[in-house]
């Protein structure tokens, strides 16, 4: 489930040359009005992570990408997925310390916004450098893969924009730094350490950190929602998607092939798609091969969560065809 690669031509294809004569122009143009007003530009932590509605979009997104890229987070508060990728998200947005800004947009509030980007499912992940709107990734990501997808991004703007980043007043960030961490829970730890073994890329051990959890507490949802996407991430890993996708489409009675496209599907973020492919895997289908794509359709609810309705319309579609 990496991210997709960000397209560099994308942004020449833009009017890039105009687009970085402006930006380049428009950064010179805010860093010298900031020194006549004997300022130093600082901005506070604070600033690096931001919520965006429609009504400030232009002002808090477009206008702040001509002086550094704006990262957004596309997310619902029944997403998830959202849940496990923003706090990643928000932590390198203060560990990068300004190269970049993060945006949040809950769709659900900017159902506008949703449909300008084109956002077919979250979370979604697109970048806005010097006006200009590329995809970056969509669906969940391991941090080795996004952090390789912030460095592309921070790269472009520097070279083809001039944008240098903010500079954060690091005052501040001594003074939220000294607010109190809340009391670690009795998994917190195994719970961290999955989570770290997910960021190196370790699946394996992040399995079995998440398993260790739920076999002394089989109701903690943050472990069971971990292990369903370590599980995922498992699968697709080692999958040639062309190929994977090319033998659903030939063989649309192998139902093998079918669950195989519905995980990818599922990873790069088309939940219905997954959702849809599954349930009519199971209506066609009797015996062994029923219960394996039924089966394999339960194990993507529980990536995406019980509360999300995208999986509250799927069970009702999975209910009518087996009943």
């Amino acid at each position: 489930m990496q991210p997709r690669n960000m397209s560099m031509s994308g942004v020449v294809d833009l009017a890039a040359v105009k687009a970085a004569g402006e930006a380049k122009a428009k950064a010179e143009q805010t860093r010298a009005e900031t020194a006549r007003q004997g300022g130093g530009g600082a901005v506070p932590p604070s600033a690096l992570v931001i919520d965006v509605d429609e009504a400030g979009f232009e002002r808090d997104v477009l206008q702040r990408s001509a002086e550094v890229p704006v990262v957004i987070d596309f997310w619902a508060e029944w997403c998830e997925p959202c849940k496990q990728l923003s706090p990643v998200l928000e932590r390198l947005a203060r560990e990068y310390n300004g190269r970049f800004v993060l945006a949040k947009i809950d769709v659900e509030a900017n159902q506008m916004l949703m449909q300008q980007f084109g956002i077919q499912g979250i979370p979604a992940v697109f970048a806005v450098v010097a006006g200009q709107a590329l995809p970056l990734f969509q669906g969940l990501a391991p941090e080795p893969q996004i952090r390789e997808t912030l460095d592309q991004l921070i790269q472009v703007g520097e070279q083809r924009f001039g944008l240098t980043g903010l500079t954060v007043d690091a005052d501040a960030t001594a003074d939220e730094s000294a607010v109190a961490a809340p009391a670690p829970g009795p998994h917190d730890a195994a719970l961290e350490a999955a989570v770290d073994a997910l960021d190196a890329g370790d699946l394996g051990g992040a399995v079995r950190a998440y398993r260790n959890v739920l076999a002394d507490d089989p109701a903690n949802s943050e472990a069971k929602l971990g292990l369903a996407q370590a599980e995922l991430l498992s699968r697709v890993q080692e999958m040639d998607p062309q190929k994977v996708r090319q033998e659903a489409a030939d063989r649309p009675e192998d139902v093998q092939a079918q669950i195989a496209a519905a995980d990818l599907d599922l990873a790069g973020g088309h939940v219905q798609d997954a959702f849809g492919r599954l349930v009519e895997t199971v209506r066609r289908t009797a015996g062994e091969d029923r219960d394996a794509a039924r089966l394999r359709l339960l194990d993507l609810f529980e990536v995406i969560g019980p509360d999300d309705p995208r999986v509250t319309a799927a069970r009702t579609a999975l209910a009518r065809v087996l009943f």
